[in-house]
């Protein structure tokens, strides 16, 4: 038990004393930082280059770390992210022997106190001109000073909308200093892109790299070079929002156009179906444009939707031509030869149209077809009985009024006989010609009823005829887009 309590006393004044070394080595350090840094600033200005030769370049390391796209306003070109940048330099005059300062190799200061460069970025499109975030800087003992500061950036990008919503951008980052030329401070990328490793993956986009490019321009103002790095950010957008919410309604609505020439002449909503769908249209088309910038490049589903609208008002105007074929009345001429022999002869077969008012031949409707026949013709079999016997009646009065002449001539008889045979086949007579006059007049009326069917029937072939020739246009235009989109 002795030796045991004496170990754990050891062992507690073995700690006690580690922490006591600790705490005067970092008591001494932190009197050495102060000293150091006294030493540094005491005849130290940052409003100048630090280097000791003037005509000497200072090369200052640039790289940029994108943490998160924070939104891409298509409309007005501006692309916000958040960024970290980090810039790296030597100072000549910020330099220390560190065995002098107890083997201190770097200290952390604000970043106002020592010189900077002002590298900026020149593609920026914010109205907020505010300096940039004050973080502090790392000094080492040979002079390099690293300083990494986060930014909100906003800057200027082309945005081409031709293949909305399949489309991708590519958004420029241009840094570089806005007064030194590259005569006195040189750009350097360290890496050959932006770092994407801390990247906060966005629900819009998709990014494919970020490779960045040294560029050396001489501008008109100046004769000396001006170098800068342009980070490319390539952005592929994620297509799944808007095709659930603008593409795919449009495609179902597009379908519902050519459906409107199937709808029966006299139900009264083939043209009312046909504006409905163009005014749904109309609302989406507006949609789209309210996201897009004003630019002559018409993006891919603005052209669908342009398309889609132009063939379903070309649907409604022809509904009408036919509605006003369908309705053609006892009243209009008759249907030309050609149109018999083309539509009702031959497009009707293809189309499956049969008379106006059936869909398809069934065994019923053949039977009530043959019954009708049937009584047609008991009808007319009946009709051409009773006119043969009223000519036989015809016959025989004549025959008689002859005979009552001869007698009459001969031995001058005369009677009510005789009159009542005349005044009977007068009666006769005007049956016939009151019978014959109502036969002529529903043999007319049934002519101008077939004429009215014939057109009827002319007006659903098309009908049928203009459905699936907007069906497949449907479908193509459907297909094409997609086939972009690929």
């Amino acid at each position: 038990m002795k030796r045991n309590s004496l170990s754990s006393f050891s062992i507690s004044l073995w700690l006690l004393f580690t922490a006591v070394v600790l705490q005067a080595v970092e008591s001494a350090k932190g009197k050495y930082a102060h000293m150091l840094f006294n030493e540094l600033f005491e005849d130290y200005s940052n409003a100048l280059r630090p280097v000791e030769d003037t005509d000497k370049v200072l090369n200052v390391t640039l790289q940029i770390t994108l943490s998160q796209i924070k939104d891409m306003d298509e409309r007005n070109q501006i692309l916000s992210a958040y960024l970290w940048i980090r810039q790296s330099w030597y100072d000549a005059y910020l330099k220390w022997d560190k065995d002098k300062y107890d083997g201190l190799d770097s200290i952390r200061i604000p970043s106002d106190l020592v010189w900077r460069p002002d590298i900026v970025l020149y593609n920026k499109a914010d109205d907020d001109f505010s300096e940039p975030v004050n973080t502090n800087v790392v000094l080492r003992y040979d002079g390099k000073i690293t300083w990494d500061a986060p930014a909100i950036t906003k800057s200027s990008c082309v945005v081409d909308v031709s293949y909305f919503p399949f489309d991708s951008q590519q958004c420029n980052l241009t840094f570089g200093s806005w007064t030194y030329n590259g005569n006195q401070v040189d750009i350097i990328n360290s890496l050959d892109s932006g770092d994407l490793s801390d990247f906060v993956e966005d629900v819009e986009w998709e990014i494919h790299g970020m490779p960045a490019v040294k560029n050396v321009i001489t501008y008109g103002c100046c004769s000396e070079p001006y170098p800068d790095v342009t980070f490319t950010l390539i952005l592929k957008r994620k297509s799944s929002f808007y095709i659930f919410n603008l593409l795919l309604p449009c495609i179902l609505i597009s379908f519902l156009a050519p459906l409107g020439f199937y709808l029966p002449a006299d139900s009264g909503e083939k043209v009312s179906l046909g504006i409905t769908v163009l005014l749904a249209l109309t609302v989406f088309q507006l949609m789209v444009a309210e996201i897009m910038p004003p630019s002559e490049n018409v993006p891919l589903i603005g052209k669908y939707y342009i398309a889609t609208m132009t063939m379903i008002t070309a649907s409604t105007a022809l509904t009408i031509i036919i509605m006003n074929l369908h309705h053609c009345g006892s009243e209009a001429k008759p249907v030309p030869q050609w149109a018999r022999v083309i539509i009702l002869d031959y497009m009707s077969k293809i189309f499956f149209v049969y008379d106006v008012g059936e869909n398809c031949t069934s065994p019923r409707r053949e039977k009530e077809e043959e019954h009708k026949l049937d009584g047609d013709y008991g009808y007319q079999r009946r009709h051409k009985e009773v006119r043969s016997h009223l000519s036989n009646r015809n016959d025989d009065c004549d025959l008689k009024e002859k005979l009552n002449g001869n007698l009459n001539k001969s031995y001058g008889v005369h009677g009510d006989t005789v009159g009542e045979t005349v005044n009977c086949c007068s009666c006769y007579k005007m049956l016939i010609k009151n019978i014959e006059y109502i036969a002529n007049c529903v043999r007319d009326h049934k002519a101008n009823k077939a004429k009215g069917i014939e057109w009827k029937k002319v007006a659903k072939v098309m009908d049928r005829f203009f459905m699936w020739i907007f069906f497949i246009m449907v479908f193509f235009m459907s297909v094409l887009i997609i086939g972009k989109a690929a």
